[in-house]
């Protein structure tokens, strides 16, 4: 029996999901059908990422994607519920505060004004004002920081799976299984072929594949512009106790750490090749992480791992931002792609907008044009400055 479907999108996970769960909640009357090759979600970027949202970007686009998805997690178990059931996602919204040397306070002051713009409650703390925040903090290096106590963290396991729940409720196909590749003929894309040789057709693929998405993509000879970075998160006890929960906090050396439960988890945006790696190591809490959080929380000083696990960012090389729409090479062919880590806390927006994209023809909500894939060779690059 020929298989056939109107929207197939690659990758279960959480944007795949989101987008997924957004058609069919605004009214897609069409098949949609989602391939993953991952059942468990064992080695997905979304379970293993720290779980971050924040509003302190740096670029429009980011702080209106940022703003939209943040209003949404507040509501997600309500939106996301299935059969009465609230979709839970543990959201703690105990702040993002990102540290400051004295050399960056006009940059960061610049920043603020900015978010503030669209709206974002941000703030530029003394160090006096951090220490009510994080009693611990060592300030003296520090002209302050910049703070948004809307933002926190959530638990991305269970965001993703609420988006799967309602996306199946909904109506939506999933298939557990992996795509080799998108097929396609003169007109543009026809669907695609699995692992096992399977065909299923359609005229609309979206490449959600993460870290597996430039892959998917070169088989087609359109290149994007990604590759697969390790990033590992160490889980930590110390002897004794924080007066107050974390933020999330982003040293100036940009290693971060928050609270996870009674715990702290730490990382840090590691140089390492491209490739498919999930080991993570002692060593790197030890040489990297554990000199800076000892001398900026004096807590720190007596810590000891419970814990450590290893995910993977898409990165985008040219800007790290997430590109997103149709590709203008292939009729058909959409990408919501190359997050760069960004992607968990970006799902609901991106996966509204795509809906419209592809249900009207155009974005309603917000204009994500700028996230486009020409944009590289109209060296039109959305430069980034608040990257973790």
């Amino acid at each position: 029996m020929v298989k056939r479907s109107d929207i197939i999108i690659i990758g279960g996970s959480v944007m795949g999901s989101s987008i997924a769960c957004h058609l069919l909640q605004d009214g897609f009357t069409g098949e949609v059908t989602v391939f993953e090759k991952d059942r468990l979600y064992e080695f997905s970027s979304t379970p293993r990422s720290a779980g971050g949202i924040r509003q302190l970007f740096t670029t429009d686009i980011n702080i209106q994607i940022s703003r939209y998805s943040l209003k949404k997690y507040v509501s997600f178990p309500e939106d996301m519920a299935v059969d009465g059931e609230r979709a839970e996602i543990d959201f703690k919204q105990r702040g993002y505060l990102f540290l400051g040397h004295k050399d960056s306070r006009q940059q960061m002051e610049s920043q603020m004004k900015k978010q503030q713009q669209y709206g974002v409650p941000s703030q530029f703390l003394s160090p006096e004002e951090l220490k009510a925040i994080i009693p611990e903090l060592t300030t003296d290096d520090l002209a302050g920081g910049l703070y948004c106590a809307e933002d926190g963290y959530l638990d991305p396991y269970s965001v993703m799976q609420g988006y799967i729940k309602k996306a199946k409720q909904l109506g939506a196909h999933y298939v557990y299984e992996g795509v080799d590749h998108i097929l396609s003929d003169r007109d543009g894309v026809t669907g695609v072929q699995l692992e096992s040789g399977e065909i299923y057709y359609a005229p609309r693929v979206i490449n959600c594949a993460g870290p597996w998405a430039p892959m998917l993509s070169e088989r087609l000879n359109l290149p994007l512009p990604i590759v697969p970075l390790k990033r590992q998160i160490i889980q930590f006890d110390t002897a004794e106790p924080l007066t107050e929960e974390l933020p999330l906090t982003i040293d100036p050396t940009r290693v971060y750490f928050r609270h996870e439960g009674k715990e702290v988890i730490s990382g840090f945006s590691e140089q390492v090749k491209p490739g498919y790696d999930f080991r993570w190591t002692r060593a790197f809490f030890e040489e990297q992480l554990w000199p800076v959080l000892a001398n900026r929380v004096k807590n720190f000083e007596r810590a000891k791992i419970t814990g450590g696990w290893a995910g993977l960012y898409s990165h985008n090389t040219r800007d790290q931002n997430a590109i997103i729409g149709p590709h203008p090479r292939l009729e058909g062919y959409y990408l919501a792609c190359g997050f760069s880590g960004h992607g968990m806390q970006q799902a609901p927006a991106v996966g509204k907008c795509m809906a419209e994209l592809l249900m009207k023809g155009s974005y309603q909500t917000l204009d994500l044009s700028p996230l486009r894939f020409e944009r590289f060779e109209e060296n039109d690059l959305v430069i980034e400055n608040a990257v973790v």
